[in-house]
């Protein structure tokens, strides 16, 4: 006996639900037009096309494409990932929200989105020698983008912790404050701190230091950097807090500031300075020069003193010999006083603030695979993305105030679309509701006026980028 039909499925069959406020009735229907909520995407991919992404990307990957008729090209493949990133994938299986989205796919010119077993496997071609033979040269190529400052960039040293529930390679136990005794990956970065740019990532096994390997991954970070782009400062945490590091800082001629881990014999030479120069009614500074065991030389310390209250919680340690205050103590090889280097330490406290966006806007610590360096191709990916959303807001915004990833997915990126055609033009429909084209054609024209395609010799001589070598 044949089934009979479900009658709820049949067309003729009105769905029906009722408002959650009030009584009003909804018909639910279908659509056979493509749909986005994504149009916002727009913007962004015309900035991608005018910086020549595409080039970029195929010209540096180290692999041979598939042969087969049926192969996604692999550049679609890191688009793909790149963009289920911007949207707010957390894992590699959300990748599959965009599959469905013709709209992103017409944007993107792919006949095919690929899946998420085809980008793990994108990744999974990934070896150590793979890794730097894609990613430096399109660090390089970003980093030959960005605007250098005149005063220079301040480049902010820490890492983080990547927790991981599998025996993957290189998750190991180590310092993982959250969930101790678990397993976890230990990354390294490297940020520019005015343009919101990381400079340089590694990943690393979870039982490693802070400073394990700081000084081969800063020679790396700093070969990237094109001529004409300088540093102004290196500004890191206690966990760099380290003789060897300090030597090369010095031997490089680059001015630093480091937090100093509190040892006696420094505590013991906090609580022995008697000249303390004041900053306001709570702070007070100080310094001393000690060379410290193991050390090559002695150094300068700079002292800040805050007194205890009630009113507000104080940073820094407390002294057994010295109770009621606070003491913050750095290293450096800088001239300026006590209250100018203080003042540009506190900027490194943005910093914390890119990782944290990394992992909760971008889900950095969410694309984990077994082998290492698939692992960390993904982890650089997601690296990658952070940048070029820099760049964006850059060259779209440039006056406005710098916005977090989850910020611009929310504010720029969200708007729904409907892919449609008019004449022999495919025309891409954006909802007067969340902005239309009032909202998104600035930016789409912001990307086509990019600086970097005009001749020279037609670029303002105050505009002109400082790179390789010189001033263009």
């Amino acid at each position: 006996m044949l089934k009979q039909p479900d009658p709820t499925l049949h067309k003729t069959t009105r769905t029906e639900i009722t408002s959650l406020f009030g009584d009003a009735k909804l018909v639910l229907d279908e659509t056979p037009k493509a749909i986005s909520p994504f149009g916002g995407l727009a913007s962004f991919i015309s900035f991608l096309g005018q910086i020549g992404f595409t080039q970029q990307v195929q010209h540096s990957l180290p692999f041979a494409e598939p042969t087969s008729n049926n192969a996604i090209p692999l550049a679609h493949s890191l688009t793909a990932f790149l963009m289920s990133v911007v949207v707010g994938a957390q894992r590699f299986a959300h990748c599959e929200w965009l599959r469905a989205d013709r709209v992103l796919h017409a944007l993107l010119g792919m006949d095919r989105f690929p899946s998420d077993d085809t980008i793990r496997n994108f990744f999974l071609r990934f070896s150590q020698a793979h890794v730097e033979a894609f990613w430096r040269p399109l660090w390089r190529w970003l980093l030959w983008l960005l605007r250098c400052p005149s005063g220079g960039f301040a480049l902010d040293l820490d890492s983080t912790v990547f927790c991981r529930e599998g025996q993957q390679e290189g998750a190991r136990k180590g310092f993982n404050p959250r969930r101790k005794g678990r397993n976890s990956h230990h990354p390294l970065l490297a940020v520019l701190a005015e343009a919101q740019f990381i400079l340089h990532g590694w990943l690393r096994s979870g039982n490693t230091g802070a400073s394990r390997g700081v000084v081969p991954f800063l020679q790396e970070a700093l070969a990237l950097l094109p001529e004409g782009t300088w540093l102004r400062t290196v500004r890191a945490d206690s966990g760099f807090f380290d003789g060897n590091f300090l030597d090369f800082l010095e031997e490089s001629a680059l001015p630093y500031v480091v937090v100093a881990r509190l040892t006696t014999t420094l505590k013991r030479k906090c609580a022995g300075i008697q000249e303390w120069t004041p900053m306001d009614e709570h702070h007070a500074a100080g310094e001393f020069t000690v060379k410290l065991f193991g050390w090559s030389k002695e150094r300068r310390f700079v002292v800040v003193r805050e007194r205890i209250r009630e009113t507000k919680a104080a940073v820094g340690r407390t002294l057994i010999d010295v109770p009621g205050y606070t003491f913050r103590v750095w290293v450096t090889n800088r001239s300026q006083g006590a209250l100018e280097l203080w003042r540009d330490y506190n900027g490194r406290a943005c910093v914390e603030q890119r990782i944290e966006e990394l992992k909760h806007d971008l889900a950095a610590d969410g694309f984990c695979l077994q082998p290492f360096f698939a692992t960390e191709s993904a982890f650089l990916a997601v690296l990658f993305t952070f940048n070029l959303l820099s760049l964006y807001q850059h060259q779209t915004t440039p006056d406005a105030p710098y916005r977090q990833p989850g910020t611009l997915r929310v504010a720029v990126f969200l708007c729904g679309a409907v892919l449609g055609v008019m004449g022999r033009d495919v025309v891409v429909k954006l909802s007067a509701a969340w902005g239309g084209l009032r909202k998104h054609k600035p930016l789409v024209a912001a990307t086509l006026d990019w600086l970097k395609c005009a001749s020279p010799k037609l670029i303002p001589p105050e505009d002109r980028l400082a790179i390789r070598g010189g001033m263009i």
